[in-house]
């Protein structure tokens, strides 16, 4: 064992609830474990980080991390922390949206090599032959109503309807907890806080069908210093796909983070040792505005779930818009970048023939504009005269310039007015 994985978890404050004699089995030998995704999604968001890490600690520990894929469970609907039914998705979806989330967890795990290298499974593999009348004769009987009826996550949702399809969930995983003790020698399931019933009860299938040991370990569900939801924005999700979050949304999330939460995200989501950790925290307090935290924590993340590349240019996009960049630094964007970097700034368009008849800035920035950006020449005038407007972040001083700017990948001009106020012209044809 290269590190004593409880210990590890606990010195970063991931641990929530842990059965006894399960510590003992870590120390003891290469133990196999697993967590299981939901594959409802053709990409997994910063919500399912937490388990991600606990595998990749889990592995660096030495244990033999396997991660489940419901394809079967994708197809139930799991109850706990859910206040409705799920959809339910076809075959063909959830054997998608697997081999999406198994190239993401690649960027985390090593399935290559190793006795412990990891492994995916999908309990569709095993539940798919399995005939109903032998699953509630094999598996049912040893599990009694009372025993399920008392779990937190069904008790929740007997008020507002729980179907049949949803209560029997934990039966179906805990009978993935069995299987994969039984043929993969699994013997403990790891998850969040709010899976503790559905693992207990496999822990209590394999006690009762297969006289066996087996353990469970939760970590705490995330939440963020002033009451938020972690891993949520206005637009949503903050996905591991960069077609869904840009890496340069991903890298903004983390470094926007506040000073409390960061100390509790880089012990989190980093494999950064302790005494890193508390050195940076130390560093970070001497200096708070330099946010030091922050960007080492968006640095380490954006770079293991994107690519180094992937995080300059995210720096390059922050230092642009927010820093002191000139025309050439914006330039240097890409079309997809830039669109990015921009996304949620008022937008407005006009024709060619509009931006080619616009005698000066002032008529460019005001009528040619809609009022978008200054409602009358006036204003536009006065503010271009004090400074205070740029286009392609060069700053304008003559309100009659002759409007003669380079389009930024041939049809954008950024508009600025003030520090923070940005604008996106699109010139079309």
């Amino acid at each position: 064992m290269t590190t004593n994985f409880v210990n590890e978890l606990r010195w970063r404050g991931m641990i929530h609830d842990i059965t006894p004699g399960a510590e003992d089995q870590l120390n003891k030998e290469m133990t196999a474990g697993y967590i299981g995704f939901d594959p409802t999604a053709d990409s997994l968001h910063i919500g399912n980080l937490v388990q991600i890490m606990t595998l990749v600690h889990f592995q660096n520990a030495g244990h033999k991390p396997f991660a489940l894929v419901g394809g079967a469970t994708g197809m139930v609907g799991d109850p706990s922390g859910k206040s409705a039914e799920r959809n339910l998705l076809s075959e063909d979806v959830l054997q998608h949206n697997q081999a999406c989330v198994r190239k993401q967890l690649e960027k985390f795990l090593n399935f290559e090599e190793g006795a412990n290298k990891a492994e995916m499974v999908n309990n569709y593999d095993w539940f798919k032959d399995f005939k109903f009348l032998d699953f509630i004769r094999d598996v049912g009987k040893h599990i009694t109503v009372n025993y399920m009826m008392a779990k937190d996550s069904v008790q929740k949702r007997l008020e507002t309807g729980l179907s049949f399809t949803e209560f029997s969930y934990q039966l179906v995983q805990g009978y993935d907890y069995y299987w994969l003790y039984q043929n993969k020698n699994c013997k403990i399931q790891m998850g969040g806080s709010d899976q503790w019933g559905n693992i207990v009860t496999g822990t209590e299938l394999i006690r009762r069908k297969a006289n066996g040991d087996a353990y469970a370990l939760t970590t705490p569900l995330i939440k963020k210093a002033d009451g938020t939801k972690f891993g949520k924005t206005e637009q949503g999700n903050v996905w591991l796909d960069p077609k869904k979050t840009s890496p340069y949304k991903f890298y903004q999330y983390w470094l926007n983070a506040s000073d409390e939460d960061a100390i509790n995200f880089i012990k989190i989501f980093t494999t950064k040792k302790k005494e890193e950790i508390d050195a940076l925290i130390i560093e970070h307090s001497q200096a708070m505005h330099l946010r030091k935290l922050q960007t080492e924590l968006a640095k380490d993340i954006t770079t293991r779930v994107h690519s180094h590349a992937d995080y300059e240019a995210a720096v390059k996009a922050s230092a642009i818009l927010f820093g002191n960049s000139v025309t050439e630094d914006l330039e240097s964007l890409d079309e997809e970048t830039l669109l990015s970097v921009l996304e949620g700034v008022p937008q407005t368009a006009i024709s060619k023939e509009a931006f080619a008849a616009a005698n000066n800035v002032t008529d460019l920035l005001s009528e040619a504009t809609g009022g978008t950006i200054f409602p009358s020449k006036g204003e536009a005038r006065k503010m271009i005269q004090g400074g205070g407007v740029s286009i392609n972040k060069a700053k304008l001083t003559d309100p009659a310039l002759k409007p003669g700017f380079k389009l930024l990948h041939g049809k954008f001009l950024l508009a600025q007015k003030g520090k923070k106020n940005y604008y996106l012209i699109e010139v079309k044809d």
